[in-house]
């Protein structure tokens, strides 16, 4: 094992995915193909949101900032992938790391929160339904938005800034494709406990406690649904939750295999699999699952399609 370097490090080499030559343009491709796609799918539903009046209602207010966050989560983690592919390593500095941890973390706090606000905007529209627009006006709503935000910036600022005092001594490589918690930890010769306490914290009250209350709504939303007499009754109100109930599903069940499940005995190619789950797959399918199971914003998206292509003709 390489010892550790004493004197205190200021440049990161990120080792990244590590692929075989043969296929590094195939993966840079790939991985390009889908930054360009999480970007204009996530895009698409902003604009549709801000621009349509239709669309001015909790339920897609709340989507278009899990679209904001996406772009933020997927605009931190893939252009510097994409340099470490072709380079085979990315060399940053410290404080480059740090920002790009800070950021990630606040993408992945945030989208926990939106998503447990997403869960009671369904859950009042399902369990509440004559209350729903006295209890989900536009004011209540942008007030979750923003504790959500400001919130996230708060907790994630906390360890942010006892991890940039730690004094690391090396080795400079890290074997991962972005700055997350544990490669950085593994670089520092200080004494790591402060930031685990504080991580552990955060991540109880950012991601445990939403995730279970997200578990007990939906027991709530599925024992409602469950009384309605008619199959097809049924199958509509559940409709209207689906799609929110597959995004989280697919964002903590990649989250519980990264950092909740054992890692003895896992290779840290399994590893940032993994990771590449929740920080390139998830912010492309979100669109995707939205907007593959909305008929309004699948209406809205071919108006827009169609009337540039009209724009496009009469050049």
């Amino acid at each position: 094992m390489e010892e550790k370097n004493m004197s205190n490090i200021t440049m990161i080499q990120l080792l990244g995915l590590q692929t075989p030559h043969s296929i590094t343009f195939l993966i840079f491709f790939i991985l390009l193909l889908i930054y360009c796609m999480t970007i204009c799918g996530n895009l698409l539903i902003i604009t549709l949101v801000s621009y349509s009046k239709s669309f001015h209602s909790p339920m897609y207010i709340f989507l278009s900032q899990l679209s904001a966050l996406d772009i933020i989560l997927a605009t931190n983690i893939l252009p510097n992938t994409l340099h470490a592919v072709l380079m085979k390593g990315s060399i940053i500095s410290f404080s480059d790391c740090i920002t790009q941890f800070f950021f990630f973390c606040v993408s992945e706090g945030s989208e926990c929160l939106l998503l447990t606000v997403m869960c009671y905007d369904r859950y009042v529209a399902i369990c509440k339904p004559l209350q729903y627009t006295v209890i989900m006006n536009v004011q209540l709503c942008w007030t979750m938005i923003i504790t959500c935000w400001v919130l996230s910036v708060i907790i994630v600022l906390i360890p942010t800034l006892t991890i940039s005092k730690l004094k690391l001594c090396g080795p400079y490589i890290v074997d991962h494709f972005f700055c997350d918690l544990e490669p950085i930890l593994q670089l520092s010769c200080s004494d790591p406990f402060i930031v685990i306490f504080e991580v552990t914290l955060i991540i109880f009250g950012s991601v445990v406690i939403p995730f279970f209350i997200i578990i007990v709504s939906y027991v709530y939303i599925i024992f409602i649904i469950f009384k309605i007499p008619s199959i097809t009754g049924r199958k509509k109100v559940f409709s209207t939750c689906s799609s929110h109930l597959t995004v989280v599903c697919i964002y903590y069940g990649s989250i519980v295999c990264v950092y909740l499940v054992p890692r003895r005995g896992q290779s840290w190619n399994i590893t940032k699999f993994l990771s590449l789950l929740y920080t390139v797959v998830t912010p492309l399918i979100n669109p995707m699952i939205y907007s593959l199971r909305n008929k309004d914003l699948k209406k809205a998206a071919a108006k827009i399609i169609n009337h540039c292509q009209h724009l496009h003709f009469r050049k």
